[in-house]
């Protein structure tokens, strides 16, 4: 088996999964992107084995400690093992993401299923190369009639894998009416955000909803409208929802009206709405901010910051004396302490102050390891300002 010498200091030898092609100190035998390597360190002590390409930044990604291929009986066992995991956590089985990535263990494997639909995503050239083998496995699973191919994330071209979408299992199963925790949305599983919704907010959108009874609601970014309907449903007073994509703002209105609540829709961009609603003095009870990422690159992790920043301060400016802010990261390069830390200096900028009720994170659905704080990318503060301050 072909395989990579690591440096001393790497980060694989304190526990992390991924080597950068900084971190090779010898390339042994001839490996091709896509094939299974093993990993060793100085001393040609085995580390395990990893999945290469050559063309990306991370050049390996260790699945296993062991030697082992990634045939059939491995594609079964470990998705068996994530369905199972998240049975154990108590997670909605025909609604969820049943497989994330290095979390269970399948480095580029996005899975998320919605009832007898299946949406996945390769993110990686070696899980590509293996789609055959993955649909099976995935096509197999008890009610699974449809498995869809999502591969249009931007991050495969950091993998040289091109974008693409189409079914790779079953009839195109057309648009779908889902119940995410008694909100209601429309999906277009070929042609919808991502992987259909953002199911990694479905706990939050509970969460948050809770503070909505009777209060003024603004909800910036609102996509689909998660947030916004969930309030809505909650006994919100009033809901406004901030959202510039017009298809976003098309299906956000269509999912108001199946959840039979009054959502209303702002078409425009959120921080020019922040700007003419501060300016009106107009102020809202609870202010939610959850924005697109605001990098995929370490390098601009500094512009991000100044803009979760910026962001923060707007938000104060329409937030009621007593009210509460709900905001998110997913921006996985942005540490957790980083977003507060900048969430902190846009209240300062405003001149208010704010108590943190509680820390918010993805559903358990989207685990997190610990050895791989990639996994962990959703950061969230649900803070209830201080009266006089």
């Amino acid at each position: 088996m072909a395989g990579l010498v690591i440096r001393p200091r790497a980060r694989i030898l304190h526990g992390h999964d991924w080597v950068y092609s900084s971190e090779v100190l010898k390339v042994f035998g001839q490996p091709a992107n896509g094939d299974v390597i093993s990993l060793k360190d100085g001393r040609d002590k085995m580390l395990g084995s990893a999945i290469y390409n050559g063309a990306s930044q991370i050049v390996a990604r260790r699945f296993s400690r062991q030697r082992q291929d990634l045939d059939e009986d491995f594609f079964a066992r470990r998705i068996s093992q994530a369905v199972a995991w998240r049975e154990q956590q108590g997670c909605d089985r025909e609604l969820c993401r049943m497989v994330w990535s290095e979390a269970d263990g399948l480095p580029g494997v996005v899975a998320d299923r919605y009832g007898d639909v299946v949406v996945l995503q390769l993110l990686t050239c070696a899980m590509d190369q293996r789609k055959d083998l993955i649909v099976s496995v995935l096509a197999a699973l008890p009610g699974v009639r449809h498995v869809v191919g999502r591969n249009d994330a931007s991050v495969r071209t950091a993998e040289g894998l091109p974008l693409e979408t189409g079914m790779w299992h079953g009839e195109d199963p057309g648009e779908r009416e889902v119940d995410l925790r008694g909100v209601r949305f429309f999906v277009n599983f070929l042609q919808g955000q991502k992987t259909g919704l953002y199911l990694d907010q479905a706990e939050n959108y509970a969460l948050v909803a809770a503070q909505a009874r009777g209060r003024r609601v603004l909800d910036c970014f609102s996509n689909q409208g998660g947030f916004a309907i969930a309030c809505a449903l909650a006994g919100a007073a009033d809901v406004t929802a901030v959202e510039s994509g017009a298809e976003s703002a098309a299906r956000l209105r269509d999912n108001a009206s199946r959840n039979g609540v009054e959502v209303g829709v702002a078409e425009e961009d959120v921080f020019s709405f922040l700007n003419t609603a501060d300016r009106r003095n107009e102020k809202y009870d609870l202010v939610i901010l959850d924005p697109p990422s605001f990098t995929r690159a370490r390098s601009k992790v500094h512009d991000a910051l100044r803009g979760y920043r910026d962001l923060h301060l707007r938000g104060a400016g329409v937030l009621s004396a007593q009210g509460v802010l709900a905001t998110f990261s997913c921006s996985h390069h942005v540490s957790a302490g980083d977003f507060e830390t900048a969430a902190a200096a846009g209240l300062a900028d405003a001149r208010r102050s704010a108590r943190v009720l509680r820390r918010l994170t993805q559903s358990a659905d989207h685990p997190v390891a610990l050895h791989l704080p990639e996994t962990g990318y959703l950061k969230g503060l649900l803070l209830e300002a201080m009266p006089g301050r």
